[in-house]
């Protein structure tokens, strides 16, 4: 459901292609609601057939720009502000960590070190797209410095969190 408003949020900023949303994706949003290229033009598809956006723009070889609708605007406010996120209570990663004693003490402090490997990589990551998120004014750029700093925040924390938790198998 989420993709859905993340495309409608994009384009409340004004009318975009996808090839332009698959951009802004992967530049911004990819490190908070991942999609591939395949998933926003499915998305794009219903949202048109469901009047949420609309083709204000086609060019040559079938290029379509969209723009959010009235309706479409109505629907991304409802989801911000009278729906409840839904937090996700499940962490593959951390079920693991619970039957660790499964196997040795060696692969159990490799799997936590791989954990925090993984962290440190997506920290560098979030850095690497700092400059571009910070250089802008507009409205993706403001709230979305406030996004990347939660991530870069979450992240130092969960790779402390695993240096530790190494630490704590003897």
């Amino acid at each position: 459901m989420s993709l859905r408003h993340a495309v409608l949020g994009l384009l409340s900023e004004g009318p975009a292609s996808g090839y332009d949303l698959m951009k802004i994706f992967d530049v911004s949003l990819a490190n908070v609601w991942p999609a591939t290229q395949s998933q926003l033009y499915a998305e794009l598809g219903k949202l048109a057939d469901a009047g949420l956006v609309s083709v204000s723009a086609e060019g040559p070889r079938g290029r379509k720009e969209y723009a959010i609708t009235d309706a479409g605007l109505a629907e991304l406010r409802h989801w911000i502000t009278e729906v409840e996120p839904v937090r996700a209570a499940r962490s593959d990663m951390l079920l693991r960590v619970f039957f660790l004693a499964q196997v040795d003490q060696r692969q159990a402090k490799e799997y936590l070190r791989r954990q925090a490997e993984i962290m440190a990589k997506q920290l560098e990551h979030i850095e690497s797209i700092r400059g571009f998120v910070e250089s802008g004014q507009d409205n993706l750029s403001v709230y979305g410095r406030i996004a990347l700093e939660y991530g870069l925040r979450l992240a130092t924390t969960q790779r402390q969190w695993a240096e530790w938790a190494e630490e704590q198998i003897r």
